[in-house]
């Protein structure tokens, strides 16, 4: 599994979100508590950005229709969204932030 630097700690607010490209796919990192996550940055739902939504205590809201998706699993919480987004592992280095783009679980995510 390859991991790619995306960005730096700092290029993500604390309890919010920021977009990045891995080879041409899109990427929503969010930190929160700490810990940075990795989700697909196209809700399943209406094929926006979801980078551009809000965090709310563990889920990442779509700001077209207010889909939710846990940040941990990319689990849509509830309705409109039905389908789950990929989630991706992450790894801090330093002040570093590095994302591999197979798709993955939650439970093997490093931060």
């Amino acid at each position: 599994m390859t991991f790619h630097k995306v960005c730096v700690l700092s290029d993500i607010p604390d309890g919010g979100v920021a977009g990045v490209e891995v080879g041409g796919t899109p990427v929503a990192l969010v930190r929160k508590d700490g810990e940075v996550f990795a989700l697909h940055d196209v809700c399943s739902h209406a094929e926006v950005r979801l980078s551009e939504g809000e965090v709310y205590d563990d889920t990442l809201e779509c700001w077209l229709h207010g889909s939710c998706f846990d940040i941990r699993s990319g689990k849509p919480t509830g309705p409109p969204a039905t389908r789950p987004v990929p989630v991706y592992r992450v790894k801090v280095e330093g002040d570093d932030v590095l994302v591999a783009l197979g798709a993955d679980t939650a439970q093997d995510q490093e931060s």
